[in-house]
């Protein structure tokens, strides 16, 4: 007689853009395996530039939860719980535009989802078993942020402060840091925090390990 398999323990990593979100997850993927975790990142979820309504005074706000489909990205949350597949949209982040592709996502007994935005969203945010901050000071994200749209997105200096100022910043102050305080585990200085990080992969392993633990830690 089949069993059905314990619900997947589902872990959310938010923080401020350049805190370290996706070294903190990497590492974890690294400690624990990508054979055991099925990996999600909100910023997969952008809507087109088109479809972005812009600000009051006219500028597309990349950094505001109305830029993101959050609802496509509940609903595959959703589907990897039951042990389903996910058709996760591919975003070309130099056209500002989704593009044909699609990414598959095969559901695992650990689900890890990224992204600044992840705890401010209440329909996301109750989704998640764990929920980790990484919290990095303004300044080394600024300049992580600069060095990344530079050499990834194409950006020029100008284009990357003026953005910071006009919309990073200001989302940042309203929206990512206040949603810190629903989280389980802050890790300080992102993913130069080798501590926390080992810390979070041992209880991973430990969950993987303990498949009755990982139900009664889902059910709640």
């Amino acid at each position: 007689m089949s069993t059905t398999p314990p619900a997947p323990v589902t872990i959310g990593v938010a923080g401020g853009s350049g805190s370290g979100k996706t070294t903190v997850s990497t590492a974890i993927l690294d400690r624990v395996g990508t054979e055991h975790i099925a990996y999600l990142e909100h910023d997969s979820y952008y809507k087109d530039i088109h479809d972005i309504p812009p600000s009051h005074d006219g500028l597309i706000n990349f950094d505001h939860p109305d830029s993101l489909e959050t609802p496509l990205l509940i609903e595959h949350i959703r589907q990897l719980k039951r042990w389903q597949a996910a058709e996760v949209p591919v975003y070309d982040f130099t056209t500002y535009c989704r593009t044909a592709q699609v990414r598959i996502v095969q559901p695992q007994p650990i689900i890890l989802v990224e992204g600044i935005l992840v705890f401010a969203e209440p329909e996301l945010r109750k989704l998640f078993d764990v929920r980790i901050f990484v919290d990095t000071d303004a300044d080394i994200r600024f300049i992580r942020r600069l060095a990344r749209d530079i050499s990834e997105r194409g950006r020029t200096v100008e284009s990357v402060i003026d953005q910071y100022l006009n919309s990073v910043r200001p989302m940042h102050l309203d929206f990512v840091e206040p949603s810190k305080r629903y989280a389980d585990v802050i890790i300080p200085e992102g993913g130069k925090n080798l501590v926390a990080i080992e810390m979070v992969a041992a209880r991973i392993r430990s969950l993987l390990e303990r498949p009755n633990q990982r139900s009664t830690d889902s059910s709640g």
